[in-house]
């Protein structure tokens, strides 16, 4: 009697605190990690790179979803972060605002002022996600912020001589209208030389999987998010929540026949506030020499 009653013991004693360990990654889960702003840095090596360009530094934000977790409080403290990289350009792959975020003016123009903070010695580009076509401030938002709207279209980026980045941007897979369509006219740029033109090529989606829908890819950089990586990761499983746009590509890397593909696991949350082992994070490139 007296060891059934110490099974029953210690049994309720490992039930408990297996509950009690849920409880606690599940309070994490809500309170703690979506708060958390990490950097992922990557070092892309190339051959025949100019001096000019060696240690270029590009810095990556993505869904953020402002006004649902993230907050002015988070905002002023990825700037912080994003300052301190000294980057030349940073771009911005869509989902600033959280779909179901009450825009109003008042917040729009803080959320400009808080953009325009970040500096980038070559530009900031920014193109739209699925949740910024709910708002029609969007686009004041981002030209407030000193971003350059680079939906369906492209600019070049000149640093110290006459070699220049191409930088491409297409918006949400929402619009309805074909990636071909949006790119048409920077392909057809890039199409022009036949010989000489740019020396790199950049393009930034919102949808990674958008990049299977274009004909003809000459794109030696490819930066999009909207998967947030699944948004929760499970040991032995991997990410959980896999978006309409993200199927295929939603991890931080791939390698797509000459291209490389990075996918930023985003810096918010969707649909439920909440993350697990899946850190918010922005990501850090450098363009340099191989060695």
């Amino acid at each position: 009697m007296a060891k059934d009653q110490e099974k029953h013991f210690s049994f309720l004693k490992l039930f408990i605190f297996i509950i009690l360990i849920i409880g606690l990654v599940i309070a994490y889960g809500f309170f703690i990690e979506p708060k958390l702003i990490t950097v992922k840095e990557y070092k892309i090596a190339l051959n025949s790179w100019p001096d000019n360009f060696n240690g270029f530094k590009i810095v990556h934000i993505s869904d953020l979803h402002y006004g649902r977790v993230f907050d002015e409080k988070s905002l002023e403290k990825l700037i912080d972060s994003i300052n301190e990289q000294e980057p030349d350009i940073v771009v911005l792959t869509g989902d600033l605002i959280d779909k179901d975020t009450n825009m109003t003016t008042s917040m729009a123009n803080k959320i400009s002022k808080f953009l325009n903070k970040i500096e980038a010695s070559s530009g900031k580009y920014a193109i739209n996600g699925n949740n910024d076509l709910n708002f029609d401030e969007w686009t004041n938002i981002i030209s407030g912020g000193g971003f350059k709207d680079l939906n369906n279209t492209y600019d070049t980026i000149y640093k110290d001589g006459y070699d220049y980045i191409f930088i491409a941007g297409a918006s949400t897979i929402k619009d309805k209208v074909s990636t071909n369509d949006k790119l048409k006219t920077a392909i057809d740029y890039l199409n022009s030389f036949e010989s000489g033109g740019p020396i790199y090529k950049i393009l930034l989606l919102h949808e990674p999987d958008a990049i299977d829908d274009l004909s003809v890819n000459p794109f030696d950089l490819i930066l999009a998010g909207h998967s947030h990586a699944g948004q929760v990761k499970l040991p032995f499983i991997g990410a959980v929540i896999l978006p309409e746009g993200a199927q295929k590509y939603y991890d931080s890397h791939y390698k797509i026949e000459n291209s490389d593909l990075y996918v930023s696991n985003g810096l918010g949350v969707s649909n439920y506030n909440f993350r697990l082992f899946n850190t918010p994070s922005y990501s850090v490139y450098r363009l340099v020499q191989n060695d």
